[in-house]
């Protein structure tokens, strides 16, 4: 085969280099190992060669590959780490690592294994939102505020109960991620190229090898399939699109005209003109950093769309770097709302005299002329119009609102409650999860060692 056109070594094979060192340099080599096992196990390559190729793999200068340039002798990564491979055992003995698999196998099990990286990582970050929402409603499950519709003073309500509604978006948040994890954490190594192979392999020995809780299904979708990649991307982007709206709401009560929420020094900046500045920097580059991974979640889903239900580079080499990039953002906006909320500290006084005012308290008003009177509804709304709000205090309207998920402090004291549970179950599930993939690695070694 004729050599590469000098534009397509520079605009895609060299950048793809890059990017495959930095993401799948690690994976590439747990697959070869995990493969090499299996392959030996099955009685499928000879006990010499297995030793051989392993002690080869050992000697994999992962250092030297990393700090390397494109140097188009190889078509890419996988071709690269196999040219060491034959320069040290020898083109006979390297080459029976093919054997049973093929790139399409191997580049769909690296994908996974980051894939799971990045929704763990997300997932962790959500958890420690939550852990810091829930310290700071406990705080203020008395402290009272107008909450709003229509961005108008609606009725009165607690810290508590706002963050609250954020925790138990976050925990459906969760809940997608979670589904997301077990969708991806699936191996699809032994499919090959699309049919799989006549060798008596053992896919389940290289799932187990490589952390996965089971090997997928159906080889042809097991290279074609890339649902559970949108499925994991679109639970990012509905957990983003909710924290859109927090942030938007912290970055409008922390304005001079609002003054609800003053943030933590380290996380706002000054002006280089105006001594008075405290500006919410980064409040407003969670919502920034937010915009972009939703933008980038979005020309993830336009990438795949509309193309070939097989093979193709449309999910590989080129969407990948945008994967990795739109999840690292994810996990910027997620932290940067965890510091503020740690940091925040509100204005008890200020949003208590915000919720007396505005007939925040009026539907109470018009409740106890139903409840006392026997007063139809309609009539009793009229008639609250005409009234004064005073009738009633907002902490009043506050104590009397017991319904399960209202704000009174016993129910949110009890909510709070369930969501410390339900976090430390979900902590639980993570070290679960990550506590599996190092018992994989550990195995791995112990049995690659063994060869």
């Amino acid at each position: 085969m004729p050599g590469f056109d000098p534009e397509y070594v520079s605009r895609v094979l060299r950048e793809n280099f890059e990017d495959a060192k930095a993401l799948f340099l690690s994976p590439l080599i747990a697959i070869h190992y995990a493969h090499l096992v299996m392959l030996r196990q099955q009685g499928i390559i000879r006990a010499g060669d297995a030793h051989t190729l392993r002690e080869a793999l050992d000697a994999i200068p992962l250092a030297d590959i990393k700090a390397a340039s494109y140097d188009q002798a190889c078509e890419d990564l996988f071709y690269y780490v196999e040219r060491t491979l034959v320069q040290a055992c020898g083109e006979n003995v390297a080459g029976r690592l093919r054997v049973a698999r093929s790139r399409n196998d191997i580049d769909m099990t690296m994908f996974r294994i980051r894939q799971r990286e990045f929704i763990a990582a997300l997932a962790g970050a959500v958890l420690d939102l939550r852990e810091a929402l829930i310290e700071l409603a406990s705080r203020h499950r008395e402290t009272i505020f107008a909450a709003h519709t229509h961005t108008q003073p609606a009725q009165p309500t607690t810290v508590a109960h706002y963050l609250l509604a954020v925790i138990e978006q976050l925990e459906r948040d969760q809940v997608r991620l979670r589904a997301a994890y077990a969708s991806t954490n699936k191996s699809p190594l032994g499919s090959c190229a699309i049919t799989g192979t006549g060798f008596p392999i053992d896919r389940k020995l290289t799932s187990d090898l490589l952390g996965f809780d089971e090997p997928t299904g159906n080889t042809y979708g097991s290279i074609a399939t890339v649902d559970y990649l949108l499925e994991s991307v679109s639970a990012a982007q509905v957990m983003l699109a909710g924290l859109g709206r927090v942030v938007q709401d912290l970055l409008l009560w922390s304005t001079q005209e609002v003054g609800y929420i003053r943030l933590a020094d380290g996380l706002v900046q000054g002006s280089s003109i105006m001594p008075q500045k405290r500006n919410p920097v980064a409040l407003e580059h969670a919502r920034s950093i937010t915009s972009k991974a939703l933008g980038q979640a979005v020309a993830i889903v336009t990438a795949v769309h509309n193309t070939p239900f097989g093979d193709i580079v449309d999910t590989e080499d080129d969407l990948q770097p945008l994967v990795a990039s739109m999840f690292h953002d994810a996990q910027r906006a997620v932290a940067l709302l965890t510091a503020t909320i740690r940091g925040a500290e509100f204005d008890v006084e200020r949003m208590r005299d915000g919720a007396e005012r505005g007939g925040t308290t009026l539907t109470e008003v018009a409740d106890r002329l139903v409840r006392d009177e026997d007063m139809p509804v309609s009539q009793a709304h009229a008639r609250a119009r005409e009234m004064r709000a005073s009738a009633v205090s907002a902490r009043e309207f506050i104590e009397v609102r017991r319904t399960p998920g209202g704000p009174a402090p016993e129910e949110t004291a009890r909510a709070l409650g369930a969501s410390r549970e339900l976090l430390n179950r979900d902590r639980a599930w993570l070290q679960e999860a990550r506590k599996n993939i190092e018992n994989a690695d550990a195995l791995r070694q112990q049995r690659a060692r063994a060869i």
